[in-house]
């Protein structure tokens, strides 16, 4: 071989990765154009009913009014949300499974299940958009003697090791954020924890569980009836829905925010121009006062987070609930 074809053979090889290095960079685009031309899959890690199948349905139909196409809410509960998360981590990267991730989920799981995880809360998702977040309020059954959080926390610690209060699961939010409750406290209640927030509720009413922590949509109807007793909403602004519940600060127990949120993820190597279609989608429809009204019907509030915001906002979350379930003890391997 003469050094001529030698060079003409080389000069066809660099030609020909150009031109699929061009295709490349040209696909995505093209791609997001078309994006989508058919059904897209929100997969839910829990079953129908509660806060993220609320948050799914709501995105699903936002969606498929923004961008012409179906959008079908698919709820694998189970195994603490890991396997909508292992099926999302590993579904095509073409933004036609979504993960519509809930944070006891998200940003718990890595803490608690630290050996035995098939999914990395960062290298297997592709942020899209953050949609709702939903304080939980601290209620106590209507038997007990007491009408304001600082009575709880006197009635506590006058009565050490009496009080117990209820969870929706071993390593719930509801259960790390009663360990953070005593911690913050100082006063020591007992766990008993439940297969759900309805049996829960349910021992609530009944007076066999003294206290518990949880989201809204729960609880709203018993506060109504007056068959238990709001004490306070853990976060920073009043729930229009139980607007005369003071907020924890104002309860004198400033800095004990708990709040859930729910949040849009594509699988890892998603094309940006598809999360980012998503992403604008969404945040039209979150910003709507259809959305934003529905979102406080249930006891939550619309927020939007874009993309990189939210990529932020998940890592600092990490750190946050890896701490927390640290200080709580809580293992579940």
């Amino acid at each position: 071989m003469n050094a001529s074809t030698k060079f003409f053979g080389k000069a066809a090889r660099l030609a020909a990765v150009a031109a699929a290095v061009s295709a490349a960079a040209f696909a995505a685009p093209a791609h997001a154009q078309t994006y989508p031309d058919r059904a897209v899959t929100i997969v839910v890690g829990s079953p129908p009913g509660g806060g993220s199948d609320l948050a799914a349905r709501l995105v699903a139909a936002g969606l498929q009014k923004a961008l012409g196409q179906t959008f079908v809410v698919e709820n694998k509960g189970g195994a603490s949300g890991n396997i909508a998360n292992y099926q999302v981590a590993r579904a095509p990267a073409d933004g036609y499974t979504l993960l519509l991730a809930y944070s006891g989920y998200q940003v718990v799981n890595p803490a608690l299940f630290p050996k035995t995880l098939q999914w990395d809360p960062i290298k297997s998702f592709a942020p899209v958009a953050m949609v709702m977040k939903a304080p939980h309020i601290i209620v106590v059954k209507s038997a007990l003697p007491v009408k304001t959080l600082a009575e709880l926390v006197a009635y506590a610690k006058a009565n050490p090791g009496k009080l117990n209060y209820a969870s929706v699961g071993q390593g719930s939010l509801s259960h790390i954020g009663g360990e953070m409750f005593d911690e913050k406290t100082g006063v020591k209640m007992v766990h008993v924890p439940y297969r759900g927030s309805g049996p829960a509720v349910t021992d609530l009413v009944g007076g066999n569980v003294d206290v518990f922590i949880n989201t809204p949509q729960s609880l709203v109807g018993f506060l109504q009836s007056g068959a238990i007793r709001g004490l306070a909403v853990t976060s920073s602004s009043r729930l229009p829905m139980v607007k005369d519940l003071p907020t924890v600060g104002e309860a004198g127990l400033p800095g004990f925010d708990l709040e859930a949120w729910y949040a849009l993820y594509a699988p890892a190597g998603t094309p940006q121009p598809v999360v980012d279609k998503l992403a604008a989608a969404v945040k039209t429809l979150v910003e709507s006062p259809e959305f934003k009204a529905t979102a406080e019907q249930n006891g939550a509030y619309a927020v939007y987070m874009g993309p990189k915001e939210l990529a932020g906002f998940t890592a600092e979350e990490l750190k946050f609930w890896a701490d927390a379930v640290k200080k709580a003890n809580i293992t579940l391997e």
